[in-house]
């Protein structure tokens, strides 16, 4: 992949080898403090009710899928990481509203059609692929259902932690990818999440 190609990936961070072991459980508990914000913009964003069912993508210790439990909805937490799962577990008090399970974008353990919500909360830029995520998400969806991806600002040319997110043209390039997957009244559009600048891309199943 050219230097040019890498910067306008949306997954620029996709060969992440994961967080597994003691490491993602030491990583699971920073998310724990750091993924509030994010969660309570997107309970918002999506309009989150007890009418939803929300699968969230990438879950990690699970902050948004309990915000969304907490406004009545049901909830699929999905990551590919056992540690994440297994501290989301722990940490979470009405388990009868979530369901946690292993699975990738790639590979939603959903059915067809079932979801009202599915989003993906700072973890777009760590999917292996794309296209087949953005299939997956079309294809649990159902008739009308939100998707909405949330990620952290970045400037061009950022490195590290620094580039951990998305530039405004990675942005439009993921909008574009919806449309493309058959999404529509797709969206653009910065938000502040605490003390973070976010992106936000929002679509509908027709």
């Amino acid at each position: 992949m050219s230097d040019a190609s890498a910067a306008m990936a949306v997954n620029h961070h996709g060969d992440h080898p994961g967080f597994a072991g003691l490491t993602g459980t030491l990583c699971g508990f920073v998310f724990l403090l750091t993924g509030r914000r994010n969660a309570r913009l997107a309970t918002d964003l999506a309009r989150v009710s007890a009418a939803d069912h929300v699968v969230d993508i990438g879950c990690g210790p699970g902050s948004a899928a309990r915000a969304a439990a907490r406004r009545g909805a049901r909830v699929t937490g999905v990551d590919p990481a056992p540690s994440m799962l297994r501290l989301a577990r722990a940490v979470t008090r009405n388990r009868a509203a979530i369901r946690w399970a292993e699975g990738a974008a790639e590979r939603l353990p959903v059915a067809d059609g079932s979801a009202t919500v599915v989003w993906a909360l700072a973890t777009v830029h760590h999917w292996r692929d794309v296209t087949k995520g953005l299939a997956e998400a079309h294809r649990v969806l159902a008739p009308g259902g939100r998707l909405l991806a949330v990620e952290r600002q970045t400037q061009p040319g950022a490195t590290g932690l620094a580039s951990h997110g998305w530039t405004a043209d990675q942005a439009e390039s993921f909008a574009a990818l919806c449309r493309t997957a058959g999404l529509v009244n797709v969206t653009v559009a910065g938000h502040r999440s605490g003390r973070r600048d976010v992106w936000t891309v929002g679509g509908t199943r027709p």
